[in-house]
């Protein structure tokens, strides 16, 4: 008995839930064209179907143990469903809705930067890759960013930084040169001012000893400046027998054997010339018969 009451049971459930689907409204499908939709609540409904779709398969794209036609197939079908999102927002635009198309999501590359949507067309929303179809082969270089080559800077770029700065001449603007070389000069010019001193002093003694006849002792620092003095003095020498030399190098160069001038290297080459074509072109007994004749006729040329 007990068996007959399960399988009447299960009669029962199945003629109850048979009924209830009678009641309940045959499934509606989704218009093939959004230009068939009249009513705003509807294309919104439409469109919410559509991103519940696209939730459900973005989510399965985002196992990696699919295999590569598997992932490919699905990323085929979101991006279908997105071209699809996108006539729907512009049917709802239309008819007098929200505009939805400000709101897309922006693609992202694997580290999560927004990346530009590769779209040749030029119309739609272009051709996205989500989850794991973002690391299939040939997909991955896609998102790989190429190595940026260092442009070579030209002559044109590298005058246009150069300014009066570069020159120098606003080095006393900041005031800092100013602070550096103020004690520098002030110290240059009490080492000058010491040794005029002691320049002077050393003339003041020197003058007073032939004076007086005296032989005065001299210092180290008077040897020294003795030194530099007399280093001078033979610098000057030397310069001046440089000087010498050159000179009687340069004098000019007087010939005694008359040279011939461009006039009469001329003639002479125009006339060997001659004698090369004649004796090219005639023999030697018509050039001795043609001077024969010059000589009767008394012909000097």
């Amino acid at each position: 008995m007990a068996r007959n009451e399960e399988k009447a049971q299960s009669m029962l459930n199945r003629f109850v839930t048979m009924k209830e689907d009678e009641k309940k409204k045959p499934k509606e499908r989704r218009p093939f064209l959004a230009s068939e939709c009249r009513d705003l609540a509807e294309a919104d409904r439409w469109r919410q179907q559509i991103l519940r779709e696209i939730g459900k398969k973005v989510s399965e794209i985002q196992n990696e143990g699919f295999g590569e036609h598997r992932l490919r197939d699905l990323n085929d079908e979101i991006n279908k469903l997105i071209r699809e999102k996108s006539h729907w927002e512009r049917r709802i635009l239309e008819l007098g809705g929200p505009n939805y198309t400000k709101q897309s999501a922006k693609m992202t590359d694997l580290d999560g930067n927004i990346v530009d949507v590769p779209n040749p067309s030029g119309r739609g929303p272009g051709y996205r890759y989500f989850g794991a179809a973002k690391k299939l082969p040939g997909v991955r270089e896609l998102f790989e960013k190429p190595p940026e080559l260092r442009k070579r800077r030209t002559r044109y770029d590298i005058y246009r930084r150069i300014d009066a700065s570069y020159y120098g001449y606003r080095d006393e603007e900041d005031g800092v040169l100013g602070k550096l070389e103020g004690p520098a000069e002030e110290a240059m010019r009490a080492a000058a001012v010491a040794e005029w001193e002691m320049l002077d002093e050393i003339k003041r003694e020197a003058r007073k000893a032939v004076k007086s006849g005296e032989v005065a002792a001299v210092g180290s620092d008077v040897r020294a400046i003795l030194y530099e003095e007399e280093e001078e003095v033979v610098e000057e020498e030397r310069r001046k027998e440089m000087e010498e030399d050159e000179g009687v190098l340069k004098k000019e160069f007087v010939v005694h054997v008359p040279l011939p001038d461009e006039k009469e290297i001329e003639r002479m080459i125009v006339e060997k010339k001659k004698k090369e074509l004649l004796s090219k072109y005639t023999s030697d007994e018509l050039l001795q018969e043609q001077t024969e004749a010059k000589a009767m006729l008394n012909i000097q040329r």
